[in-house]
């Protein structure tokens, strides 16, 4: 990622045979985390080029084809914008801690180039006070997760919370659970993948496994094994970018309907899919002030349901 003498940010992308025969904005909207709206945006004002030449957002992509694109840095873009998001749950609030249920389409805070919903814009909105450490735009974040991704995060309220929770999460002191649909069955049908994660060479905002990327460790165990898919638990012992993602991609079976990471587009339509199948259902740690284990659980959302459901019944 670079920046030019003005401060834009210049990103450039080969489209995935996921993304094939998608809208232009559809598709950089998915490939670049953004809003479709936002994605619009950018091509209407000439900030996107398809092998070179201009395009606009209805136009269709064909999978190979080369996107440059150029996002303006925006002056707000560090400020937490209060804005209460329906679909989020508060599943628990004490003068430590809240932990969030969090929907898919929502980021845990405010970068470069996203105009959507947040969740420190949520708990902003709701009268939530939180901690104050961290950068402006993430204040209280001790954990995130990918904008596609669903599920429970834990925001630190106070300043004692915040390096308590910090410390954890650096020490892999915390329970880190997610279930994942993954495309085929992996084999063995249990195992560890250890194996480092570092931005891709060649493309932004994608990341890979690389010799020189960080430690990363993601254990899987398979909990139902279809036709098309197999259903995973998975825990994680880091916290890379994109972890999960990443290392199902490196066995060959990436998650359905993510497209950034090679998913079968066929299958992400026939089961309905406008995100990858991915979601944070348990974090267990312990709490910052009694030091007492807590452990939250979330039930799977309507659309990873409704996926599931199609794959079981493909059976």
């Amino acid at each position: 990622m670079t920046a030019d003498p003005v401060g834009a940010e210049q990103r450039a992308y080969f489209v995935p045979d996921g993304l094939a025969g998608e809208r232009l904005d559809a598709a950089l909207a998915r490939l670049l985390g953004l809003s479709r709206t936002r994605a619009a945006e950018l091509v209407a004002d000439g900030h996107v080029t398809v092998d070179h030449q201009p395009a606009a957002k209805s136009d269709r992509v064909e999978a190979g084809a080369f996107l440059e694109v150029t996002i303006p840095r925006r002056r707000d873009v560090a400020e937490v914008v209060p804005e209460i998001v329906e679909d989020l749950r508060i599943v628990h609030d004490d003068d430590e801690i809240v932990v969030v249920d969090k929907p898919a389409g929502v980021a845990a805070h405010p970068s470069v180039g996203w105009t959507g919903p947040t969740v420190v814009g949520h708990l902003a909105g709701a009268g939530f006070r939180i901690s104050t450490s961290g950068a402006p735009e993430r204040q209280g974040i001790v954990q995130r997760l990918d904008v596609g991704t669903s599920g429970l995060m834990v925001v630190a309220k106070s300043e004692h919370a915040y390096t308590v929770l910090k410390r954890a999460f650096r020490n892999r002191e915390v329970d880190k659970t997610y279930h994942a649909l993954v495309q085929g069955h992996p084999d063995p049908l249990e195992g560890t993948v250890d194996a480092p994660i570092g931005r891709h060479p060649k493309h932004d905002w994608k990341f890979a496994v690389m010799a020189d990327g960080r430690a990363s460790v993601t254990h899987y165990e398979t909990l139902e094994a279809h036709r098309f898919a197999s259903l995973l638990e998975i825990k994680l012992e880091t916290g890379r970018t994109h972890q999960i993602r990443v290392h199902m991609a490196a066995l060959k079976h990436p998650c359905v309907g993510d497209p950034l990471y090679g998913s079968d587009p066929t299958l992400t339509k026939r089961v309905g899919l406008d995100r990858q199948w991915l979601h944070a259902v348990r974090l267990g740690f312990e709490h910052p002030r009694t030091r007492d284990w807590i452990t939250f659980e979330s039930p799977y959302p309507a659309d990873l349901r409704h996926a599931l459901e199609v794959i079981r019944a493909a059976d």
